[in-house]
């Protein structure tokens, strides 16, 4: 019987959340906390990789870390971005983010729709005469670069931004009363296993979204009771539904 979860990312800012559904349809406690955090680099260790940022024309953006980073660096740098600057966002959603930063020109910002790298790229071939500059985290496996290289692009991959693992507090780890813990990421395994070790394996159910993420919560030892995305359950809270629904009776 599962009683209370455990989510490992922020508190969604809409009350129309599934999860919130998910909370009064089955009787089950949700608590929302992110076991990582990103954190941007400073300008003295982005120096370090010797890219001069006017240098380019164009900046790819897979996330709206990156857009927060990008330009704090910027203004800690003290550069001031061409208005010509073109954007190339992996989806509208993080296309419109960039308002926050610079004025919305839509001659100036592309976007794709599936949130992957791969649906741009036809796009950036059509504007084959610009220097592509990808912010990026410290973890990524360079699937990014071999596709673009492919295509013979003028791209620099740099990192503006790390992923670290957001510690749990003496109280926290005293007072841990879980009957699921619910994982969006590897790093996130790695730093709940930093944090417990293996004295959860046997009690805390997990569920875990993404192959990734699965194959390191396998790796570590960890009760696996969910895997999404599949078939019948494309989304994690579809698959927490379709999991309560058949054992929380």
């Amino acid at each position: 019987m599962i009683k209370k979860i455990l989510i490992s990312q922020p508190k969604p800012s809409s009350e129309k959340s599934p999860y919130f559904d998910i909370a009064k349809d089955y009787g089950v406690e949700l608590v929302f906390r992110p076991f990582i955090k990103v954190e941007g680099l400073t300008s003295k260790e982005f120096r370090q990789q010797k890219i001069s940022i006017l240098n380019y024309t164009t900046i790819v953006f897979t996330s709206r870390h990156a857009i927060d980073n990008f330009f704090s660096l910027a203004n800690e740098m003290r550069l001031i971005i061409p208005e010509d600057m073109k954007y190339f966002c992996v989806t509208e959603t993080i296309a419109l983010y960039i308002q926050k930063y610079v004025q919305y020109r839509k001659r100036k910002v592309f976007f794709g729709n599936t949130g992957k790298i791969y649906d741009l790229i036809p796009t950036m071939v059509k504007h084959k005469s610009e220097k592509y500059l990808i912010p990026m985290s410290d973890v990524n496996d360079g699937s990014m670069k071999s596709m673009l290289d492919a295509k013979k692009l003028n791209h620099t991959e740099c990192v503006m931004y790390r992923t670290v693992s957001n510690d749990f507090t003496e109280e926290e780890i005293k007072t841990f009363d879980y009957d699921m813990c619910v994982f969006f990421s590897p790093s996130g395994i790695s730093a709940f296993k930093s944090t417990f070790g293996n004295s959860k394996n046997e009690c805390v159910s997990v569920a875990t979204f993404g192959p990734a993420t699965a194959k390191a919560a396998h790796d570590a030892g960890l009760k696996v009771s969910i895997e999404a995305p599949s078939k019948e359950c494309p989304s994690m809270t579809g698959a927490l539904k379709d999991y309560l629904e058949k054992h929380n009776k």
